[in-house]
């Protein structure tokens, strides 16, 4: 599994219904992307739950390196590239995916932390406690667990049914728009499998 995300951080004055149109317009054409486990088509609004900043920020789940490669170098990234400019794209080797008691709702929220491994820390361990961590709180729709063994730094990301993500200080809370999940059991699966 690779997670992955880009943010496309937008003026203070960005008219914010723009992505809100492109994402209404555009989110359905991934519904059913073969190797995609989930798209979740996130945005922060400048003023809206303490956000400092308007950002357009989607968040992916991959079945494998080669899925996540081949939509980088397709028509939906070159045309969001082209209206946008390229962004960094980061990336983390995905460890672990739990759906949660909301799997079957559509999620509203999502929140993302990322912490840094401490030296000397067992991967294997922070992972799982990094799971495990985030217990089947009502609402919680899935969470995914991930490392970045270039910055060795830990990813959790979860997404909720809520309109107001439940988010620690250290966490980043997005607004779902739209979630495209064509092959998030799957990858559920898997990763359960894998453990």
């Amino acid at each position: 599994m690779q997670a992955m995300q880009y943010e496309i951080t937008l003026p203070a004055d960005y008219d914010m219904r723009i992505i809100r149109r492109r994402v209404a317009t555009k989110g359905h054409l991934l519904d059913r992307l073969p190797g995609l486990g989930l798209k979740a088509y996130l945005v922060r609004e400048r003023g809206h739950a303490a956000s400092p900043v308007n950002q357009y920020a989607p968040f992916y789940l991959w079945h494998s390196a080669e899925a996540m490669a081949g939509f980088l170098r397709g028509p939906g990234f070159a045309g969001l590239s082209a209206d946008f400019g390229r962004p960094p794209v980061r990336h983390w080797l995905g460890t672990g995916l739990r759906l949660g008691p909301a799997r079957d709702l559509t999620p509203r929220t999502a929140t993302r932390r990322t912490t840094p491994l401490p030296d000397g820390a067992d991967p294997d361990q922070a992972l799982a406690d990094a799971l495990a961590g985030l217990p089947d709180r009502p609402g919680l729709h899935s969470v995914a667990v991930a490392l970045d063994p270039n910055r060795w730094e830990l990813l959790r990301f979860a997404l909720w049914e809520q309109d107001t993500a439940p988010a620690d200080e250290d966490d980043t809370a997005y607004q779902v728009l739209h979630l495209s999940h064509p092959e998030l059991d799957a990858l559920a699966a898997g990763a359960e499998a894998a453990r």
